[in-house]
């Protein structure tokens, strides 16, 4: 069984899927660092100031003036502000993927459009033919 997981683990795919994974987990943090640190800013002070990290509907008909006194009163809380943040962090992500996939299937395309290199046995042949007629000539 250890053979067989080891074989499984040594496979080329599954390191390519875990040097992803990390990679990927790397990006999410600087794309939610960008997104609150750099365009939630600008953003909320367009809107008039508005603070997304701070929006949230507090349940039970309690009023409270932020977010950390609603969750020092251990009030329900309903945080759409953080939900805007994360949905702006997933569509920035989709898009650099959207892009990444997008290139490296123009770069595929390239490729395939490339003719193909003839055999060496078609290259061969190709030059005793070639030999064959100056020879007769």
């Amino acid at each position: 069984m250890f053979e067989e997981f080891k074989k499984f683990a040594m496979r080329g795919n599954v390191l390519d899927m875990a040097v992803g994974i990390i990679i990927g987990a790397a990006f999410k943090d600087v794309v939610t660092s960008f997104t609150n640190g750099v365009m939630m800013p600008p953003i909320g002070e367009l809107l008039g100031g508005v603070n997304f990290s701070n929006l949230f509907i507090a349940l039970g008909g309690s009023s409270f003036e932020s977010l950390e006194a609603a969750e020092a009163a251990g009030a329900a809380t309903i945080q759409y502000g953080a939900f805007i943040n994360t949905l702006i962090d997933f569509l920035i992500v989709a898009f650099a993927v959207f892009m990444l996939v997008k290139g490296m299937n123009s770069l595929k395309k390239k490729e395939e459009e490339a003719p193909a290199p003839p055999p060496a046995d078609e290259v061969l042949l190709t030059e005793i033919r070639d030999l064959l007629q100056a020879r007769s000539s």
